[in-house]
């Protein structure tokens, strides 16, 4: 009987791309303040899955979705800021 195995190189990454890198880990820590948003979001919206939201949890609710797209307000626009900033051209 053939056994069939994997060769291990071929399957567990190389040790330089089980690390991320420094690339990935700034766009990590541009994407915390919306990451956290979002989840103080899902937070307000679970405590009220078994309840009837009261007047306090719907202005908790309503306070975190503004935090959220304020964050993905400033994300959309550091982003087009640094995209504009490497972009070269235009009129000057």
């Amino acid at each position: 009987m053939n056994t069939i195995a994997a060769l291990q190189a071929g399957v567990t990454a190389a040790s330089s791309e089980r690390e991320p890198s420094d690339a990935e880990l700034d766009a990590i820590e541009t994407e915390t303040p919306l990451i956290l948003a979002e989840v103080a979001l899902l937070d307000a919206q679970i405590t009220t899955i078994d309840r009837t939201p009261s007047e306090l949890d719907e202005r908790r609710i309503r306070r975190a979705r503004r935090r959220v797209l304020a964050a993905r307000r400033d994300l959309a626009n550091r982003t087009a800021a640094a995209t504009d900033a490497t972009v070269s051209g235009g009129a000057a």
